[in-house]
């Protein structure tokens, strides 16, 4: 008959331990009940609740829990922080990219030399042709008064003869100087379109960093630096402009 191991239960009890063997060597109800109890009681003792109700361990255990949940609350707080800075970021990020391209597309198309040079040589011309024109214009406006002069006080025919048409070459000169009012003004078209695509791209940079408000609102105060009779020349009034004395103004100190 082969020999039954004892369990460690039936070695702490001793020979006091109730032992009830079956028929074929089986073990008996007590030993089954005892081992079922004792299951029991180890998965009670494992139990959350019955650590959290051990007067010992609880207020430790939850005051971990307390931590770890507050722990968490400030992991969540600071990730959507930080998704937050991630957005603005890649928002200024776009706005500094946007920015680049629209002063590529200016320096491309504008400031580089060639551009900028043909701008200036085109202001310079008119600047030049105005100037020569104007002194054209005198020149013949003189010659026309002095052989007007002139043809009051002779007599011949022959000399009123070659007054008259000095005086119609002069007319005809006039009119040519005059003609560079036209070429003046297909010059400053120019300027004014390379000025007008020049503009455009600015107002899209400052529209992208929010519009002219907000870069207004950076702007620096204007401060007129000119001193003496300089800072009473402003120059010509255009139609429409504000701020200007009228001449009837003018007169009206006089009356």
């Amino acid at each position: 008959m082969p020999i039954r191991k004892r369990f460690r239960i039936e070695q702490a009890f001793g020979d006091d331990m109730p032992i009830s063997a079956a028929a074929d060597g089986d073990i008996g109800p007590m030993h089954r009940e005892i081992m079922a109890e004792l299951r029991a009681i180890r998965a009670q003792m494992a139990s959350p609740a019955h650590v959290a109700s051990t007067p010992t361990n609880g207020a430790a255990v939850s005051h971990d829990i307390a931590d770890a949940q507050a722990l968490l609350e400030t992991y969540r707080a600071q990730i959507e922080q930080c998704e937050k800075l991630k957005v603005e970021i890649d928002l200024i990020h776009d706005a500094i990219n946007r920015t680049k391209r629209e002063i590529a597309v200016l320096h491309g198309n504008s400031f580089d030399g060639n551009e900028m040079a043909k701008v200036t040589g085109e202001l310079g011309a008119v600047v030049g042709g105005t100037e020569q024109a104007t002194q054209q214009i005198l020149e013949a406006v003189e010659a026309i008064d002095q052989a007007a002069s002139a043809l009051g006080k002779v007599t011949s025919a022959d000399q009123q003869k070659i007054l008259s048409e000095e005086i119609q070459e002069r007319v005809v000169s006039i009119f040519e100087a005059c003609n560079f009012q036209d070429l003046t003004g297909q010059r400053i078209s120019k300027v004014m379109s390379t000025m007008k695509f020049i503009e455009s791209h600015i107002i899209v940079m400052m529209d992208i960093w929010g519009g002219v408000d907000a870069i207004r609102a950076h702007a620096p105060a204007i401060l007129d630096a000119r001193e003496g009779d300089a800072r009473l020349l402003n120059g010509p009034k255009l139609d429409g402009a504000v701020g200007h004395v009228s001449q009837n103004d003018i007169d009206a100190l006089f009356d």
